[in-house]
């Protein structure tokens, strides 16, 4: 069995007697799964095979006693800086100190909910990102494989500029706010600087920052601009883009991961599932629910303008991604959580949005987590399946996922949490789980 800090064997770990979901989209199949290393080194399909075998001196062997193994998830629109407050202001106004810490600790949360690999939506503040994202990968914190944001980049009072208008003043914005083509340079390449791996921008408004979602406030050469410098340094490229607007402005400037697109009308439509191998899709459903319907505790009361103002958003963006997903664009999971009407840790209920509210089937919602996870991480073909030389990133879970997705939401059920070969969460000893020695 695994030592409690997740060590196993020299010789590798064999999981037997599992029901194999390996995102590939093919119904789930009883097997065993070698992992040697941080690789993933055979799929057998039928019980007792592999770990019945001689010559497997020192690996370790864990009968899954009929659970699911499946790939880790991927949150394709994580904000590890967001501390599950009820608001902006107090994410921005906690000190950088403090605010490292807290974000360590959601990257913890998050690998605690099953979530392997996280691609950045944003950071509270220029370096939370990326001093986060090296200590995971340097092993002195616990949290999934982690794609870097800084600050999305926004206009003078749009979403992002939080600076009341008698204080102009830089530090008390969410966002970094630019004027024109030659501030946006200075921004994009400042970011970098930092070292990030992706960079946001705020193409549309958001209703309660006070710019309309419908708006597409940034100019195209800014735009323009923001682009080449990002991709002459290799970095990725997001956008918060509500408006249908926005949603052209990424399509035409070929930024790849889309972040909202609940307003998206036919030509836009059109636009993406013509270029659906370029772009991905992740509408935060779990915040528009929560802000219209589970946030009077905060003061954002039912039946108010706000809420009628999201809820009224969320009818658009049901509809919307039920059309994007008929029409094969790729729509992943990411809510925005991070709020205290979406704590970080509850992302998994984006699976059961996906298939009560946009009629995912319980496979199909798997598979944006999983599969198509891997590829807006830009580890397509090593990431996202439970496949020979793709990376041991894997859950085993009490329970089968296609049957009930709402499994997936307890953590009690993930017996076992792998990242990169390692139990972050190891199953725990029992009389059928043993250790081949020589």
């Amino acid at each position: 069995m695994a030592d409690e800090d997740g060590r196993i064997g020299a010789g590798g770990v064999v999981f037997t007697n599992v029901r194999v979901l390996d995102g590939s989209g093919d119904y789930p199949f009883t097997g065993e799964v070698v992992v040697q290393g941080n690789r993933i080194k055979q799929v057998t399909k039928g019980s007792s095979r592999l770990s019945s075998t001689s010559g497997m001196g020192g690996q370790t062997v864990i009968d899954g006693m009929g659970a699911t193994l499946m790939p880790g998830m991927t949150e394709a629109h994580l904000h590890l800086s967001w501390n599950n407050a009820p608001g902006i202001d107090p994410i921005q106004m906690m000190p950088p100190e403090e605010h490292t810490l807290v974000t360590a600790q959601m990257a913890k949360v998050v690998l605690d909910a099953g979530f392997t690999s996280g691609r950045g939506a944003a950071a509270a503040k220029p370096r939370l990102d990326v001093v986060v994202r090296n200590a995971i990968n340097r092993g002195m914190i616990p949290g999934p494989r982690y794609l870097a944001a800084g600050p999305e980049i926004t206009t003078v009072g749009g979403l992002g500029d939080s600076a009341p208008s008698h204080i102009p003043h830089e530090g008390l914005n969410l966002g970094i706010v630019v004027s024109g083509p030659e501030e946006m340079r200075r921004a994009v390449r400042t970011l970098i600087k930092y070292g990030v791996d992706t960079i946001k921008l705020n193409l549309s408004g958001e209703e309660i920052t006070g710019m309309k979602a419908e708006e597409t406030p940034m100019s195209e050469e800014e735009i323009a601009v923001a682009v080449h410098e990002a991709k002459i340094r290799n970095r990725g490229l997001a956008a918060h883009a509500r408006s249908s607007g926005s949603i052209k402005q990424c399509i035409k400037y070929g930024i790849s991961v889309i972040y909202h697109a609940s307003f998206a009308d036919e030509e836009a439509l059109d636009l993406l599932e013509a270029n659906k191998d370029k772009h991905f899709v992740a509408p935060g459903l779990a915040w528009l629910i929560g802000v219209a319907r589970n946030a009077g505790e905060w003061g954002i009361k039912p039946g108010t303008r706000m809420t009628i103002a999201y809820e009224r958003e969320l009818e658009h963006a049901i509809e919307t991604c039920k059309k994007m997903h008929r029409r094969g664009i790729r729509v992943l999971i990411g809510g925005d959580y991070g709020f205290a009407w979406t704590p970080q840790g509850t992302n998994a209920k984006d699976l059961e949005y996906f298939v009560d509210m946009l009629g995912f089937s319980p496979m199909e919602a798997i598979l944006a987590a999983t599969k198509y996870g891997g590829q807006i991480m830009n580890q397509g073909d090593e990431l996202g399946m439970i496949k020979p030389g793709y990376l041991a990133d894997m859950l085993l879970v009490d329970g089968d996922p296609i049957s009930n997705i709402r499994v997936l939401q307890d953590k009690s059920r993930l017996l076992a949490i792998m990242k990169d070969g390692q139990f972050h969460k190891a199953p725990r000893m029992n009389e059928q789980r043993r250790r081949l020695s020589a």
